[in-house]
């Protein structure tokens, strides 16, 4: 269900820090109490100490890393801990009591689910629901337990950071309306993607049984004839495009192809079926220096289906001189050196640690910003190296699901319909592809009209008429 309100943090305000800091107390507190208990049985560690810790923690880290836009996950934590204080009820003398007290923390799990969602369009209700408990823990509860020896009030003050830390999120957040036809992420979406639930049973069912990219490719082979493709070149360059070549309209068409076709854009992770929207994010390698001993990188541009060839060229242009011109080593650079730093057998564990992160959509957005692996295309040109165009195999590590090579120019000599024997230029394009985002008469379609576009670039010159969402 698409929501009309959506909750966030406009940033690390001072209500957020003190959330985020009486969460950090609450777990700090938690740790010294379990360091002076005498013995812990399994059952105690858990469901008192570790179920606890992990809801203070991944409470802190959502509110830090996804508080501007994904809000709504810090729902998970407040399950966990409504999960501890209704085991910890279950020990109460009074029956009457354990009941008022799993009423109280089922409402507030389903309250704060409901509001932070955007299910409700106030989150004053959370503010009593916070605050009134706190203030009769406070004054009236705690009352009873004066003269406790300081270890024994220990659980109580880690309860009360919690309280406090949950009536300052709510205090923090702000709501605004959705937008027409926007968007709202929720559970299951990822940072990078949004989870398409409306698709048929055989594209739900087919990444259980096709479970990487390396089994699931298919294979194409493309000829442009690029009569026309290099009047626009040349006419572009005239109008001032310095270095307007091949590459700059097979990036225009195939963003231009997205618009009409969004599901190019999608991807597969963890098992599921997600659309980038109107985010294309494009990979390629370069070299600083057209030399052998030149090192490699990898530039990732972000364009939007209503891009024009002219702004496909200056975003794409404007990334590679920002790398070629950068005396220090880029962002992936400095990355890839980071993983170069850690030893071998680290190394394996921690590339399965991304591995499963990446799985369940736990990556942090900034690095998949800085992924190669992680984009709508990867395209390579061995036109600059003089070579045919090769088959690149797509990566079972992130989620680009299709990869384009394209070679040099190469001429033909053709019998035209009259008789006579013309020479024709064509490049060669190769495409790998991710058999399960769509399926192959879509993509025949796909490359239909991207052919289309590359006959005839100068429709790039306009944006599209309309930008077709995908709505599966």
């Amino acid at each position: 269900m698409k929501r009309k309100t959506i909750y966030y943090l406009p940033g690390m305000t001072v209500p957020a820090i003190l959330s985020a800091l009486f969460m950090v107390c609450s777990a700090v507190v938690r740790i010294v109490w379990a360091c002076g208990e005498p013995a812990l049985s399994r059952p105690f560690l858990c469901l008192q100490i570790l179920l606890p810790l992990a809801a203070n923690v991944s409470f802190v880290l959502i509110l830090l890393r996804d508080g501007r836009d994904r809000l709504f996950r810090s729902a998970i934590p407040v399950w966990l801990g409504c999960v501890f204080f209704a085991v910890k009820a279950l020990g109460f003398p009074s029956r009457l009591h354990t009941a008022l007290c799993l009423l109280l923390y089922a409402l507030v799990a389903a309250l704060y689910t409901a509001t932070v969602t955007g299910r409700v369009p106030t989150q004053k209700l959370l503010w009593l629901l916070f605050g009134l408990p706190m203030l009769y823990h406070i004054f009236v509860e705690d009352t009873r337990k004066l003269g406790w020896p300081v270890h024994d009030w220990l659980p109580e003050v880690s309860v009360l950071f919690c309280m406090a830390a949950l009536l300052c999120v709510s205090l923090a957040m702000r709501r605004r309306p959705a937008g027409e036809g926007e968007y709202v992420p929720g559970f299951g979406d990822r940072n990078d993607g949004r989870r398409l639930r409306s698709l048929s049973p055989i594209f739900a069912v087919s990444p259980y049984l096709m479970k990487t990219r390396n089994t699931s490719q298919n294979f194409l082979e493309d000829h442009v004839e690029i009569t026309e493709m290099e009047k626009y070149i040349v006419s572009k360059r005239r109008a001032g495009l310095k270095n307007f070549g091949i590459l700059h309209v097979l990036l225009a068409a195939y963003v231009r192809a997205c618009a009409r076709y969004p599901g190019l854009n999608r991807f597969i992770a963890g098992q599921k079926i997600f659309s980038r929207g109107r985010e294309i994010e494009i990979n390629m390698t370069i070299k600083k220096t057209m030399s052998v001993d030149s090192p490699d990188t990898v530039i990732k541009v972000a364009f939007d289906p209503a891009d024009t060839a002219d702004m496909v060229y200056g975003r794409f242009n404007e990334k590679v001189q920002a790398v070629k011109d950068a005396p220090l080593d880029t962002g992936f650079d400095k990355l890839a050196g980071a993983f170069n730093l850690i030893p071998g057998l680290l190394l394996k564990f921690f590339v399965f640690l991304l591995q499963t992160m990446d799985y369940f959509g736990l990556l942090p957005r900034a690095l998949t910003k800085l992924s190669p692996f992680h984009g709508s295309l990867y395209i390579t040109s061995m036109a600059s190296l003089g070579i045919p165009p090769i088959y690149h195999h797509l990566y079972d590590f992130g989620n680009v699901p299709v990869f384009c090579s394209f070679g040099k120019k190469r001429r033909v000599y053709e019998t035209a319909r009259d008789g006579t024997v013309v020479r024709r230029k064509y490049i060669d394009c190769n495409y790998v592809t991710d058999e399960r985002i769509v399926d192959g008469f879509y993509f025949a379609s796909a490359l239909r009209y991207l052919h289309g576009l590359l006959d005839d670039p100068w429709q790039l010159d306009t944006p599209p008429e309309k930008v077709v969402p995908d709505q599966a």
